[in-house]
């Protein structure tokens, strides 16, 4: 049977790449066995060798277990709460609001 696998685009896919390696050093840097972190993030080995190559199809649970293990999980709290566009977009239309008014 074969799996499907995720189309990216190139940017994505560089992105996961990245997270992957921050992932990895993380890991070494606190002199992190493969093995030590699997077992205590309750993940195959090889799941976390998929993470630290940034494959597409894990799961996200098994990222947050994985920062969590690494005591890093609040780092994903970070993700997308500044979120210069939107407030910019949101003030546009805050903005035309008042000219209608």
């Amino acid at each position: 049977m074969r799996t499907k696998r995720l189309s990216l685009l190139p940017s994505a896919e560089h992105t996961l790449r990245e997270l992957g390696t921050n992932i990895k050093l993380a890991r070494k840097r606190r002199r992190l066995s493969e093995e030590q972190v699997a077992e205590r993030g309750g993940i195959a080995r090889s799941t976390l060798q998929l993470i630290e190559k940034g494959e597409p199809g894990v799961a996200m649970s098994s990222y947050l277990q994985v920062l969590f293990v690494l005591g890093l999980s609040n780092d994903l709290l970070k993700v997308a709460a500044d979120d210069p566009l939107g407030r910019k977009l949101q003030d546009a239309e805050l903005l035309n609001k008042k000219k209608k008014e």
